[in-house]
């Protein structure tokens, strides 16, 4: 069987969101599958002793230029969010929840979630928010509020961050194809062209 792509990445990151929006085609092209998995990138921040781009002057300043260039280039509808980064924890956990029913219905609820911050600035860190983006997906919003705040999703999350830290996940996007990391949006051609020629 041939095996999945592995897709890291955090809700906050405009090059998490680019790459969304293509990832899915390129597998689909080489048929293969993608494992959608939003972790919590702050955590390996910390380990790599790294800031936020938005964070770090000069580079924040580029990158937020960059991102908008990026999404010109791609065709993609883009915002800089009004609020930039924000905290995505309840995100991640209603992502969680319900990819343990259905993995389809958490990846769609992800780039929902990923459209309602970089297109339409919404604050995904907030509950309702996310409770919400869920609710318009046809999702129970009372399962959705009262789920994402169990001991079981939350260390899900948690087990998901420790798996990310020990497999050398260290930013948004990262992208696993046959146990070769790739990092960054901008890597999405090498990653078509090492499932085209299989590797290099």
């Amino acid at each position: 069987m041939t095996a999945s792509i592995e897709f890291y990445f955090d809700f906050a990151s405009p090059y998490g969101y680019l790459a969304s929006e293509r990832i899915e085609r390129i597998a689909e092209q080489h048929g293969r599958s993608v494992i959608w998995r939003p972790f919590l990138v702050g955590a390996a921040m910390k380990v790599s002793e790294r800031k936020p781009l938005a964070w770090v002057p000069l580079v924040g300043d580029y990158a937020a230029h960059d991102v908008k260039r990026f999404a010109r280039y791609w065709d993609i509808p883009f915002v800089i969010p009004s609020h930039w980064p924000v905290a995505t924890v309840n995100a991640c956990r209603a992502f969680y929840l319900l990819e343990e029913t259905d993995h389809v219905a958490a990846r769609h609820f992800a780039q929902a979630l990923y459209r309602a911050y970089f297109r339409d600035d919404r604050d995904i860190s907030d509950r309702e928010t996310v409770v919400a983006v869920a609710s318009e997906l046809g999702h129970d919003p009372t399962h959705i509020a009262e789920g994402i705040q169990t001991d079981r999703i939350k260390q899900t999350l948690r087990s998901v961050n420790d798996e990310a830290l020990d497999r050398g996940v260290f930013g948004s996007p990262f992208i696993i194809v046959d146990s070769e990391s790739f990092w960054g949006a901008d890597r999405l051609q090498q990653v078509d062209q090492w499932l085209s020629r299989g590797g290099w």
